[in-house]
């Protein structure tokens, strides 16, 4: 390492936020980049550990101990070169991704973790600041056609593997533009939709070709395309909400939050939304079902909505501050989150159960709910969930938002006119080399995987992109992590 004294001499120091009265006033994003210098010196921090558990945590293997020496360095370029080794996607993975590689930081044992993830982001923004990073053509091409469906991460990272292999790809995408969940789940303020098209635009030159509004099964026959494609990999996500079907769930004004997110993004990037199903926040008293991510981006995108008043409520009990003895390092921890979304002003109460929606005049205007406590029996290893007498009440609400999750990928449409088989959870089914019960056909990310991290949907598609091209070529010389 270049100092190998660096995390006894630097403190942790992260990245900076906005101002909370002007980023609500905007979808732009939140944080602000650091500068190279600033990054380096974090960058000095990553010690000379003998065993990288960060490398060990993280689902694409990053080289991270490797680039951290060369961005200290000020070898921008080496740096990169090991980091798009294993990451198709860094300037995606260095905003969005929890961070699993810090909690497995061994400096973290002790003292504060490296700044891991922004130190990645401030490699990719660094050598795109300065144009460093061209596009790579294949020399020569395979003569093979591939047909990735859906352009979310795993579908993304699946093509630009599989094209730097030769084979000539095509990705198909329902919507109008390409990026799937990044573009249209994650808001602006976590990811401003300019980085992913100036990734795009690098894969188009690339060689790989994006096909938009084409719903693959529904506008475009399944036999036409197992005829026309050598292979095919599906990638479109787990799309089905879990639904909270209790009394009053008809009542107009009760949203999914992908729902909620994806036309908030579509009206920040200039799509018209009809009035009629303009869901707004404006002056009105939000609740937000879910303490997870989703449900803090629905928290954030409430507030850039001007709502009056934002509620978060999560039925599971309130993680603690720091790690528990159930979660020991380098095991990623459960323990309590607080966003940017968080910090800009939103009530949060955990152990809450929704009874029933009460409504007016067909639309929502409280919830009915109830404490709860978790506690373990004899018969039992889990704790069961036990509602608490006498501890009903209920909370106002103008507009409800249901963040509690996903089930499963979207059956009607492609997966059954494909017939592939299920598993128990309603995932698509595949080998140990991610073809599933029909020949020729992959399956990536969490179509596969069922609902996950960006990051782990990134491996998910070179390692199907790994599968594919041994399929094809009878062996590979493709990444397998």
């Amino acid at each position: 390492m270049g100092d190998p004294r660096g995390f006894l001499k630097i403190a942790r120091q992260t990245g900076e936020y906005r101002e909370i009265s002007e980023r609500i006033r905007d979808f732009k994003h939140v944080s602000k980049l650091r500068s190279e210098k600033k990054s380096q010196e974090q960058a000095s921090r990553c010690m000379d550990c003998g065993t990288p558990f960060c490398h060990w945590n993280c689902p694409i293997g990053n080289y991270i101990p490797e680039w951290n020496d060369y961005m200290f360095h000020n070898n921008w370029q080496a740096a990169l070169t090991l980091l798009a080794a294993t990451n198709n996607m860094p300037e995606i993975t260095g905003r969005i991704c929890p961070q699993l590689c810090e909690y497995a930081c061994v400096l973290g044992l002790n003292d504060d973790a490296v700044t891991i993830r922004e130190n990645e982001l401030a490699i990719i923004e660094f050598v795109l600041k300065n144009k460093l990073i061209k596009p790579i053509i294949p020399k020569q091409r395979t003569g093979k056609k591939i047909a990735v469906i859906g352009s979310g991460p795993a579908g993304l990272s699946c093509a630009a593997q599989l094209n730097r292999a030769g084979h000539n790809v095509v990705v198909f995408e329902r919507d109008k533009k390409p990026g799937g969940i990044l573009r249209y789940g994650i808001p602006d303020f976590k990811l401003e939709k300019n980085i992913i098209d100036r990734r795009i635009d690098i894969w188009k030159k690339e060689g790989i070709i994006f096909k938009t509004g084409i719903d693959v099964g529904k506008d475009y026959p399944t036999n036409k395309l197992l005829k026309e494609f050598d292979a095919v990999c599906l990638a479109g996500g787990c799309r089905t909400p879990n639904n909270l079907n209790i009394e009053g769930r008809n009542l107009k004004g009760i949203h999914f939050a992908m729902d909620y997110l994806t036309q908030a993004n579509k009206i920040a990037s200039g799509e018209k939304i009809m009035p009629n199903e303009f869901i707004n926040a404006k002056g009105k008293k939000v609740i937000v079902i879910g303490g997870g991510d989703t449900g803090a981006d629905c928290v954030g995108t409430a507030h850039r909505q001007s709502a009056s008043h934002v509620v978060q409520i999560e039925v599971m009990p309130k993680p603690p501050q720091c790690r528990s003895e159930d979660y020991p390092w380098p095991i990623y921890p459960l323990i309590l989150k607080t966003s940017s979304s968080h910090e800009e002003g939103c009530e949060r109460h955990w152990e809450v159960l929704t009874k029933r929606f009460i409504g007016n005049k067909g639309f929502v205007k409280k919830l009915s709910c109830v404490k709860v406590e978790f506690a373990k029996t004899k018969n039992k290893s889990c704790p069961v969930m036990k509602e608490i007498p006498k501890s009903n009440f209920e909370i106002e609400a103008d507009i409800v938002i249901l963040a509690v999750g996903f089930s499963h990928p979207e059956h009607s449409g492609l997966l059954s006119e494909l017939n592939v088989e299920l598993n128990k959870r309603g995932n698509v089914k595949t080998n140990d080399n991610y073809m599933t019960s029909v020949e020729k056909v992959f399956a990536a990310g969490d179509t596969r995987r069922g609902q996950s991290l960006v990051v782990w949907a990134i491996s998910e598609g070179r390692r199907s992109a790994h599968s594919i091209d041994k399929y094809l070529m009878g062996e590979s010389n493709l990444a397998s992590i």
